[in-house]
């Protein structure tokens, strides 16, 4: 934890505002509704204290050697103070995130259980960007529906609130590292390049989407069939999904 050196200048918190207020004017601009924007703006500063947080914590356990016993204590003191508050910096950024629109608000109480906020376009298309790599590392790009490909992802985003939908991509990536030669073998055997035809049971093999809907059947499969009856999509891609993947029906 080295000191800031002796004359360097960092933003200060006008010129953060100014930038940030820069930023949503830009997304305004291109279309991006103003709930998105904040959302998206709020993540990326949770992100950015939750990595700080991590580091100042790393850092706290390695005092630097020979400076005794007393500066030893001294300095995981002071780190750990530091990284505490920057982790209460982090939750409530991530807090701001997902509570800045109206639609992911908690449900009122009474609500049924499992009552989730709706899923928004902008939470579709995070959920794109973070399927399709995850999905190109084991095959190839299909050619199913476009707007299918979203209905599946709204079905696959209903099933969490707004917390789970704003860490949705690191739980993908955690969800192909432990699964990857099952994952493998799921789409050599069932996806694109494979004897099995695009339409049929196993169709959304042939999608990025597949990734997503696999993830939910491992954790929340209740949640998940509970949402795809909802979208009234197509039962058979769901079970047999379900059978190659070995997860009961």
């Amino acid at each position: 934890m080295n000191a800031a050196e002796p004359g360097r200048q960092h933003p200060d918190e006008v010129s953060v505002g100014n930038a940030r207020q820069t930023l949503l004017q830009l997304l305004a601009r291109a279309g991006v509704f103003s709930g998105d924007a904040e959302e998206l703006i709020g993540l990326i500063e949770a992100g950015a204290l939750t990595l700080a947080h991590r580091r100042v914590d790393a850092a706290a356990r390695n005092a630097p050697a020979g400076k005794g016993p007393l500066y030893e204590a001294g300095w995981v003191d002071g780190g750990r103070a530091v990284a505490d508050e920057l982790g209460l910096l982090a939750e409530r950024a991530l807090l701001r995130a997902v509570t800045a629109d109206p639609s992911d608000t908690p449900a009122p109480a009474g609500s049924p259980p499992g009552t989730r906020p709706p899923v928004r376009r902008m939470q579709v298309d995070r959920a794109k960007v973070a399927v399709v790599p995850l999905y190109l590392s084991f095959t190839e790009v299909s050619d199913l529906d476009p707007e299918v490909s979203e209905q599946v992802l709204t079905a696959v985003l209903g099933t969490m609130g707004p917390r789970q939908r704003a860490d949705y991509a690191g739980r993908l990536t955690a969800f192909v590292s432990g699964h990857r030669e099952r994952l493998e073998r799921l789409y050599r055997e069932f996806g694109p390049g494979s004897r099995i035809a695009v339409h049929g049971r196993y169709s959304l093999l042939h999608s990025p989407t597949s990734i997503a809907v696999l993830e939910r059947l491992a954790t929340e499969p209740a949640a998940l069939r509970e949402e795809w009856d909802t979208a009234e999509l197509p039962p058979a891609w769901l079970e047999g999904l379900a059978a190659a993947w070995g997860a009961p029906d």
